[in-house]
């Protein structure tokens, strides 16, 4: 994985092609992060032009405020972790229920270079997209285990996350 694909400049020409994919398909999207800390939205909004396919963001670094702003069940926090298949399904489809989004990415991962649980390394990062359809909601997650110091694994993560709202 080349370096070079993490710089801004390069995470700045991929929210672009991601803001072209979204208005030519009449889309808008929402954020929830975590361990991002909203640099996916703020990669997103650095593009001119992009209320016309930005609808929000939320950061809810805290337990709390899953739960507060996407209603991210405790139970499931308390028996799964935030840093969860659970935890980012519940995220991406709070945030795009609450909102009038057509398509949401959510993020929570663990980047270091503390945090690390047994089971749950550092550079652990979940994602999930939902995107609403006629036939309903429908979702799709992804584990990564990226390498790296805080700065890597979040990049990493904002990459990620934009290459996957490319998909159709």
């Amino acid at each position: 994985m080349a370096t070079d694909t993490l710089t801004d400049e390069a995470l700045l020409r991929l929210a672009v092609r991601v803001g072209r994919a979204l208005r030519a398909r009449g889309l808008r999207v929402a954020t929830a992060e975590s361990c991002t800390g909203g640099w996916i939205a703020k990669v997103l909004t650095d593009i001119p032009g992009s209320s016309d396919f930005f609808e929000e963001g939320l950061v809810t670094y805290a337990n709390l405020a899953k739960q507060r702003r996407l209603a991210v069940g405790a139970r499931l926090l308390a028996g799964s972790g935030a840093v969860s298949e659970q935890a980012v399904r519940a995220m991406a489809t709070g945030v795009l229920r609450g909102s009038a989004a057509s398509c949401a990415v959510a993020v929570s991962g663990i980047a270091g270079p503390g945090g690390a649980v047994p089971g749950k390394p550092v550079g652990t990062v979940w994602i999930c997209w939902a995107r609403r359809s006629a036939s309903g909601l429908h979702t799709s997650v992804e584990l990564h285990r990226f390498r790296g110091d805080r700065d890597t694994v979040r990049r990493r993560t904002v990459r990620r996350a934009l290459q996957g709202l490319l998909a159709p």
